[in-house]
């Protein structure tokens, strides 16, 4: 009998894919997960999702309602009033924004979702978004998969790692639609002024575009939280990401918001209502009640912080890495010195000979390219024990 020939297979990607890669995180991980399965029990320091549980209030308060048999149906698109009026209060005790409950704000997905939409809403194919070097590499991935372009903008040392102003008023920005920003930064650690707030109102008002500040980062080892909505005006043309994942130890939950100007809202969930369905009821009044937290238990937060802190900028100190004191958030980002080649010999280095996985800072942008990120995202134990593999075995 003739033996059939199997047809070749000729489907292929959406050519949007060609843009993009896998996250780095995601490949990178898979190694670890390999090593791991070795038996070489790596010890990660590398992504940012916290370890620490959200407070009792709030687990209790999901499982109370969790139990609620009338509980479990879909949601409003715009998230239960609870939620909404729960980050109302919060931006107004911590931030002294005022924010319109039912107009203002929108609940999300966590913020990565927040990305997308806030893309497909404003951005049309072709049109330019500044995105900052280093910075978030979500920003750019989502952005050229929707088909917008990339003008980076750059964050240098010298600088305190605030945007270039000579370099950005000399661009032509009559093509750009966002301005992506994110302070306190990640990866850099720098933290935000109302300086910098008001010089971005400015700069968006004068150049008719949209600032998006993404500000998951501002109570983390930082003593002043503050908003770029606080500035007069910012309404206007600033969209504001906070996120629950850091400041309230809940990644995994994926609940975030978005703040802005009424209109700027109802563009946002013209997207988010045709793709999906809102979230479980009990999480979001269990997240309304981690918004009621006190001072106390933030301070408790960060005293862990404070603690992983030390051990981190030992391990900086020990590789040979230089870092800025005053960094905020839950990351230590530092220089590698002059001596090794480039980041990856390093990290590469310190993974297959201490099996510690560290974050090299080309994943970032190219003025990440002499820098690593340690996340305090890792029990004491695990940190100090980091740091002592690194001396025993990097020379």
């Amino acid at each position: 009998m003739k033996k059939e020939t199997q047809p070749t297979n000729k489907i292929q990607p959406a050519d949007r894919l060609a843009n993009v890669t896998e996250y780095y995180f995601s490949r990178k991980l898979k190694e670890v997960a390999k090593m791991n399965a070795e038996g070489k029990e790596v010890i990660s320091l590398g992504i940012g999702s916290p370890d620490m549980p959200p407070s009792k209030e709030t687990i209790d308060r999901l499982c109370l309602e969790a139990n609620n048999p009338d509980g479990h149906g879909y949601m409003p698109y715009i998230g239960i009033p609870e939620l909404r009026e729960a980050f109302a209060k919060w931006y107004k005790k911590w931030y002294n924004v005022d924010l319109d409950a039912q107009t203002e704000i929108q609940p999300l997905i966590g913020s990565k979702e927040g990305i997308l939409h806030v893309t497909l809403a404003f951005v049309n194919p072709g049109e330019q978004v500044l995105v900052p070097n280093p910075g978030y590499p979500t920003y750019t991935s989502l952005s050229r998969i929707l088909g917008a372009e990339i003008v980076n903008y750059d964050l240098q040392e010298e600088n305190g790692w605030m945007p270039d102003w000579e370099q950005l008023e000399a661009m032509d920005t009559s093509r750009v639609k966002l301005m992506w920003t994110n302070y306190p930064n990640m990866p850099t650690g720098a933290n935000a002024t109302p300086e910098l707030y008001e010089r971005l109102v400015d700069f968006a008002r004068r150049k008719n575009i949209v600032i998006v500040n993404d500000n998951p980062y501002s109570f983390i080892l930082n003593d002043n939280p503050i908003s770029i909505l606080n500035v007069p005006g910012a309404k206007e043309c600033c969209i504001e990401f906070n996120s629950m994942s850091k400041s309230h130890n809940m990644p995994g939950w994926r609940i975030g918001m978005l703040a802005s100007n009424a209109e700027f809202i109802q563009w946002v969930l013209k997207v988010k209502s045709n793709i999906d369905s809102g979230m479980f009821r009990a999480m979001q009044l269990a997240a309304a009640t981690a918004l009621e937290a006190e001072t106390d238990w933030y301070e408790g937060n960060n005293k862990n912080y404070r603690n992983r802190r030390a051990l981190a900028e030992a391990i900086m100190d020990a590789l040979g890495c230089t870092y800025e004191k005053k960094q905020v958030g839950m990351f230590l980002w530092g220089r590698i010195p002059d001596s090794c080649a480039d980041v990856e010999e390093l990290t590469e280095r310190v993974l297959h000979k201490a099996r510690v996985f560290l974050t090299p800072g080309f994943i970032f942008g190219s003025n990440g390219k002499r820098y690593i990120r340690i996340s305090l995202c890792c029990k004491d134990d695990k940190l100090a024990e980091a740091l002592q593999r690194i001396k025993e075995n990097i020379k």
